[in-house]
């Protein structure tokens, strides 16, 4: 069906066409966001299973947001090329046989090595950014995208099935039930979504020069912030179920169901954030987000803290820390933060990139990923040298106060630039 053909059957609202894509677009990133989440839950078993140390635990978690990360610029370009339909339908169908694979793997690098390929799952965002995009007319394309970015709470949706799983079968049923579901998600979306070869871009650019947009400010603005919003996400997505168990000693399902009120904000607000993005304009939306994500972390870096203070009257002792009612209290308002702030960077790129949304998304999803994949090993890194379990928090904290730093003078000084335009303008 040609773009014309689709516009002239709704003049007034959204076509049949646009809602079977949308839903089956966000349906199928949500089971691939699961999929590439998995780690989070089964890590923890394998982890005491293998003996692993922190950082291991965190190379382990966060392998598949390796490849994930590295695979969305090539997969944003052939999107623009040859459609979004076939190659989400493809990337969906080549990660079965290794997700199934995991239930059979016995030492630690039989679980790296199948983890880079269970890993292609997270390149899907950067295929249905741009095939949910072109669906939508511009006004209406932050709100669709951050619908489709919902399903980000595929992470949540692991830590509710994954750890019944777990208790009931053993960690080893959780890829076999995620192999098969992988595999029905693709067949329904190929039945029910469309294509429409008005939305294919004509574009013979190599991987090369995708890569030197990385040069365009802008471009590296946004990947800055998406490192923050999207790469803090997706690193306290994969390092909380543990978190909750070492820290609080809570068990492993209920860990992962605390650690779901971090993800599931994080993922289903994101169309929230499209809309307000819309609305508000994606400077404003990003620079509140970074304040909260502030203020929140900032709280949640302060460690399990026992004092002795001498007093005239002897010895005085007071426990500072957060308890786990406030402290997933916070978690819950960060992972709001992020969901809006994912969704405004997105705007930031619909408008200023519209004709080339496949390739920058890509890079910015491939930076904001690699992000993803480094926070987890630097989580366990900074555990095991100082023993200091929120100091993850604390990285984020100092991330979010470089990034706040950077936009502050980089807008300012691009407000500077446009002042001296009219004035010039104006003689």
């Amino acid at each position: 069906m040609s773009g014309g053909e689709l516009m002239n059957e709704s003049h007034s609202g959204v076509s049949r066409q646009q809602v079977s894509v949308l839903a089956a677009s966000t349906i199928s990133f949500t089971i691939c966001f699961a999929v590439w989440m998995m780690f989070a839950v089964i890590g923890i078993p394998i982890k005491k299973t293998l003996g692993l140390s922190e950082t291991e635990f965190g190379l382990l978690a966060a392998m598949p947001v390796l490849t994930g990360s590295l695979v969305r610029v090539p997969l944003g370009m052939w999107t623009d090329r040859y459609g979004g339909r076939i190659v989400f339908f493809l990337l969906m169908l080549a990660t079965v046989i290794p997700i199934y694979l995991i239930s059979y793997a016995t030492e630690y690098w039989h679980f790296l090595t199948l983890a880079l390929f269970v890993g292609l799952a997270g390149g899907s965002f950067s295929v249905g950014t741009p095939y949910v995009a072109r669906w939508f007319k511009r006004e209406n394309q932050g709100f669709a995208m951050g619908i489709f970015g919902a399903g980000n709470s595929g992470s949540a949706l692991t830590k509710f099935v994954a750890p019944v799983i777990v208790a009931a079968a053993g960690w080893q049923m959780v890829p076999k039930v995620y192999a098969l579901a992988m595999l029905v998600t693709a067949l329904g979306f190929w039945f029910f979504s469309y294509h429409d070869k008005s939305h294919l871009v004509v574009n013979n650019a190599t991987l090369s020069s995708q890569v030197q947009l990385l040069k365009d400010p802008n471009v590296l603005r946004y990947c800055q912030y998406y490192s923050v919003v999207f790469g803090g996400y997706v690193g306290l997505a994969l390092w909380m179920t543990k978190y909750y168990v070492t820290t609080y000693g809570f068990d492993l399902k209920h860990a992962a169901l605390l650690a779901a009120c971090f993800s599931l904000p994080g993922g289903v607000l994101r169309a929230l954030g499209g809309w307000i993005s819309d609305k508000y304009g994606a400077y404003k939306v990003t620079w509140g987000v970074m304040w909260v994500c502030l203020g929140s972390l900032f709280l949640l870096s302060y460690p399990q803290t026992h004092m002795v203070i001498e007093t005239v009257n002897g010895s005085m002792t007071w426990d500072i820390g957060l308890s786990p009612i406030p402290f997933t209290v916070l978690l819950f308002i960060v992972g709001i933060a992020m969901a809006v702030g994912k969704a405004s960077v997105f705007k930031f790129i619909s408008d200023e990139y519209s004709s080339n949304i496949g390739a920058v998304s890509g890079i910015v999803g491939l930076v904001g990923g690699l992000a993803g994949f480094m926070l987890p090993i630097m989580f366990g890194a900074l555990v095991d040298l100082t023993g200091v379990r929120s100091s993850c928090f604390m990285l984020l904290f100092g991330t979010v106060g470089v990034s706040m730093i950077w936009t502050f003078f980089a807008f300012r000084k691009e407000s500077y630039a446009a002042h001296l335009a009219q004035v010039e303008a104006a003689r």
